[in-house]
């Protein structure tokens, strides 16, 4: 489905690569985890899958692939063809990532009018379908709702609408639970599993914390200053990590939450 063949990205502004050398894969239907320490270049990866990296500040080599289709030397036309439409994303911070002056539907639906021929009522009954889906209580009242009017935990809910209202093959959710409490936070990692069960929808999870990892995906990747330290099952990760660096990751869990995921 998703492969990645020797990645590197270098910064202009930067002495060291910000990725190097990282391989991996995602399956059809598999939630893949990708773990590590702030500055570690999980995000930069998957920056460079979304086709997000601004190529006139880094240098970027290695192959992506998706569907055996090759995203990283594509032009920009082929990217924006494939953006939205076959990868979705969502942020960390959604409240930063929406347009603080346009409703949430016409937001939620902006995808479906870039991407699609459909009329504005069809688009609209698609992005009332989506934010059905995401959970959201009332989506007609949410439609014209501005993004200052909703909750952290909506908001998020709202992105992944948006993220999916196109049907997307792949999602990429970079440290989508971080700004959340713990029981909205709990709620979100749900209901991604009830879209990858119900929908099929394969997954790139990014986050530091690798027990919200362990509770949400099947395999896990470590990363650490660039590189691809571990990867595995995600339970053999957790119970007999292989790099240092893993063991100081899973050491660093508060032993009561290691023992509530046991």
């Amino acid at each position: 489905m998703l492969e990645i063949r020797d990645l590197h990205v270098k910064f202009h502004s930067r002495d060291r690569e910000a990725v190097s050398g990282v391989s991996l894969c995602i399956e059809d239907g598999e939630i893949l985890g990708l773990v590590g320490e702030s500055g570690s270049g999980k995000s930069v990866t998957a920056m460079s899958v979304a086709g997000l990296l601004p190529r006139k500040q880094c240098s970027l080599s290695g192959e992506i692939l998706l569907d055996g289709q090759d995203l990283l030397h594509a032009d920009r036309m082929q990217l924006r063809k494939i953006q939205g439409k076959k990868i979705g994303v969502v942020f960390q911070e959604p409240m930063s990532a929406m347009n603080p002056l346009m409703r949430v539907g016409e937001q939620v639906g902006e995808v479906l009018r870039l991407h699609s021929d459909l009329s504005k009522e069809e688009r609209k009954r698609l992005v009332l379908q989506a934010m059905e889906s995401v959970e959201l209580q009332d989506p007609e009242a949410v439609y014209y709702k501005y993004p200052h009017e909703l909750s952290g935990g909506m908001l998020q809910r709202a992105m992944i609408a948006a993220a999916i209202v196109i049907e997307p093959e792949l999602l990429l959710l970079d440290e989508p639970t971080t700004a959340l409490d713990v029981t909205i936070q709990a709620q979100i990692l749900e209901l991604l599993k009830k879209l990858n069960r119900e929908r099929g929808i394969s997954m790139l999870f990014i986050s530091h914390n690798l027990n919200v990892v362990r509770k949400l995906c099947t395999r896990v990747a470590v990363m650490q200053k660039g590189l691809l330290v571990e990867i595995g099952k995600t339970d053999d990760v957790f119970f007999h990590p292989e790099h240092p660096y893993t063991k100081r990751l899973i050491e660093a869990i508060p032993t009561r939450q290691r023992k509530e995921t046991a």
